[in-house]
């Protein structure tokens, strides 16, 4: 699947005033819920589910929380910038700014795998992580995603 396809404006959020780990998954289950159509609970119990198996903190400043979901009928992709760096228990214990969440039914699992991949690979654009960094509004951040997708 891809991500240009996935990337939907109302999933995208600049400058979050969050503050804790638990706060950005709650978050998360709330925009994608409406957007998805699914219980806001279930998608925050599967991401929560997840974080426990280990955090999905990836490095760099980067957190990729990620679930499957039965009751989703296809995949999301949510884009969050921070106004201030939180503690994910990252893999290199830096704390996070930039989180890309998916939400993904059991259906597309090998897609899922891929596109999780994809998304790891824009963390080798450090130009394009600072675009997404300093972009102030929901707007100008899905502008820069997309810009970063488009290569």
């Amino acid at each position: 699947m891809s991500l240009i396809t996935m990337l939907k404006p109302e999933l995208t959020l600049a400058k979050q005033k969050i503050i804790s780990k638990k706060r950005v998954l709650e978050n998360i289950a709330s925009a994608v819920s409406n957007r998805l159509h699914c219980d806001e609970n279930a998608i925050y119990a599967g991401l929560l589910a997840r974080e426990k198996l280990g955090s999905t903190g990836i490095g760099e400043g980067i957190a990729i929380p990620h679930c499957r979901l039965e009751s989703a009928n296809h995949a999301a992709i949510l884009v969050m910038s921070l106004e201030s760096s939180i503690d994910f228990d990252s893999i290199d214990r830096k704390p996070i700014d930039l989180i890309f969440a998916l939400i993904v039914p059991p259906s597309e699992c090998d897609a899922h795998l891929s596109t999780l991949a994809q998304i790891a690979q824009l963390a080798q654009s450090p130009n394009g992580l600072n675009a997404l960094r300093e972009a102030q509004t929901n707007e100008s951040l899905f502008a820069a995603f997309e810009k970063l997708l488009q290569g």
